[in-house]
């Protein structure tokens, strides 16, 4: 096993790999199915060998199957894994999201469910998957708390939260992260929320840091890809989007490293409070992407990518109009 640096995500104590595995892909969005199983346990199991330590999940991806998939990964090695779960989210018998449930009932009853599925007596963060506009944050939060004091949960969390909101949930119980969308092509978090979660001590954990495989050359959505729904993979947008990754392409072969870790090492680079995730279901970009940690971007190196893709290049919304409403409350 090796040892991966480490960055501390808020102030009271919790402390992870300097990049945490996503494990989402494994189980939903992108075409998983029962022939990856053997892979994704083996790029979990990869993962905690090269020291990565923080695993992120959702109750909800798979339908549960995501949760259970870990659990055989990590069998005999929970002591080396920082479980992360987001809960929360409602989908129907086909999978399709039909809301969210912040109800303190509801967060102690998938809680119970994600332990039993895990097969832990505790997870590390904890966190709503987005804000239920129904539920009082303090309320939902409480729970958490509730659960803390009962020793199942570790340390809070919130996910897609706005700054007023981390404010008012930080006043009702210490907030440890916030998982929110942050990368290259995604930086609307650089105006109220990151400042906000600096004042408060609080960490910031980026989904999405690779541009949903933008960066990482991948961009061939099937009809099983969440993919293709999404504005930014879509006819004109895509387009323009595919000349900004030409444009990172030149860069990272200058630096003799890849798109995607010139991506990843960028997000780490914007401060120490930000741990970046990488979605992949697989050994060989596992490893490629984790050498991103490894790479030291100077002040010229970042001004260079920042005129190469300056802020609000992108084109395109980060999710359909119909989802955009449930991020950022």
């Amino acid at each position: 096993m090796m040892t991966m640096d480490q960055r501390k995500l808020g102030s009271h104590g919790l402390a992870v790999s300097s990049i945490g595995l996503g494990c989402m892909g494994m189980s939903d969005f992108y075409g998983a199915d029962a022939s990856t199983e053997q892979e994704s346990i083996a790029t979990i199991q990869r993962a905690l060998d090269l020291g990565v330590t923080l695993l992120d999940t959702g109750d909800f991806y798979g339908m549960g199957h995501n949760e259970m998939l870990i659990r055989r990964a990590i069998q005999g090695r929970r002591e080396q894994a920082i479980l992360s779960v987001k809960f929360g989210a409602l989908r129907d018998h086909a999978g399709a999201f039909i809301g969210f449930d912040g109800r303190p009932a509801f967060v102690k009853t998938s809680l119970a469910y994600t332990l039993r599925r895990l097969g832990v007596d505790h997870v590390d963060l904890y966190y709503p998957s987005r804000v239920d506009p129904a539920v009082p944050i303090e309320d939902t939060i409480g729970a958490i708390s509730d659960s803390i004091r009962a020793g199942k949960v570790r340390y809070a969390g919130l996910s897609e939260a706005s700054a007023g909101t981390v404010r008012r949930a930080h006043a009702a119980h210490p907030i440890s992260a916030l998982q929110i969308e942050y990368s290259l092509w995604s930086r609307d978090p650089e105006d109220e929320v990151l400042p906000t979660l600096r004042e408060l001590g609080i960490g910031l954990v980026a989904y999405g840091a690779l541009s949903r495989g933008l960066f990482g050359g991948s961009v061939s959505a099937t009809p099983r890809d969440a993919r293709s729904h999404f504005p930014r993979f879509q006819g004109e947008n895509l387009a323009a989007n595919l000349k900004l990754m030409q444009a990172l392409e030149r860069l990272a072969t200058e630096r003799k490293v890849t798109p995607s870790q010139l991506a990843l090492a960028w997000v780490m680079a914007q401060g120490r409070d930000i741990v970046p995730i990488i979605g992949t279901r697989r050994r060989v970009h596992l490893e490629e992407n984790l050498a991103a940690a490894g790479i030291q971007l100077s002040r010229s190196d970042l001004e260079q990518i920042e005129r190469a893709l300056p802020r609000g290049a992108v084109a395109g919304e980060r999710y359909p109009a119909a989802t955009m409403h449930t991020v950022n409350r």
